[in-house]
């Protein structure tokens, strides 16, 4: 298994030290468990945005969402600035963090469409999570996105690069199986059809950080 070359394990790369430390501060856990619920929120929302990415259509609306943020979450600090304003927002603490956060919420509903509460429970089941289970994936959208919108970026990917590399991450969750590869198949299976709402994507790809200047 190629699992060291994977998205999830360089996003959690980067997530160590002070990052996954102010995680567990806002949660109020430990660090080792803030890290195990990261390690296995994270290759879900991956492979949620790639079920749908290998599709034309869906990774040309998710290649339109990065690029649109691209000038922001590519530059500074990157994860680090993003992490800081997503958790001022979070604390509600400070108007100025709270007005540079994007809204997690907002683009879990875009991540998971109807299934955002599925996601959210079977996060809490698998992880202990509880109620922390959903404000931790608040917290950690907007940081994947940042972090796909800066790969998009570094590796001068197009729409279908794009999709290709996130289609691969999605197969290699279900492979290596686990808490996450249940939950995401669960997510991705419930209808019967494989796949998140095409409807939710394209409305990622109209709507998600546009004109949010």
């Amino acid at each position: 298994m190629n699992s060291s070359n994977s998205l999830t394990n360089e996003l959690l790369s980067q997530l160590q030290g002070a990052p996954m430390q102010s995680m567990a501060q806002q949660l109020g856990m430990g660090s080792a468990q803030t890290e195990q619920a990261v390690s296995t929120a994270l290759p879900m929302l991956l492979g949620a945005l790639g079920s749908n990415a290998t599709q034309p259509q869906g990774a040309m609306a998710l290649f339109g969402a990065l690029q649109r943020n691209h000038a922001g979450a590519a530059s500074g600090n990157g994860l680090g600035d993003m992490l800081g304003g997503v958790l001022g927002g979070l604390l509600g603490g400070g108007g100025g963090g709270q007005a540079q956060a994007p809204d997690g919420a907002s683009i879990l509903g875009h991540i998971f469409g109807g299934k955002q509460q599925q996601a959210e429970s079977g996060l809490a089941q698998a992880t202990g999570l509880g109620a922390n289970a959903g404000q931790l994936l608040q917290i950690l959208a907007p940081i994947v996105m940042a972090f796909l919108a800066k790969r998009v970026q570094a590796g001068g990917l197009d729409a279908g690069g794009l999709g290709q590399l996130l289609g691969q991450e999605k197969a290699q969750v279900q492979q290596q199986g686990g808490a996450a590869g249940d939950l995401l198949s669960g997510l991705l299976d419930q209808n019967g059809d494989g796949k998140l709402d095409m409807g939710d994507l394209f409305k990622l790809g109209a709507g998600f950080l546009g004109g949010r200047r």
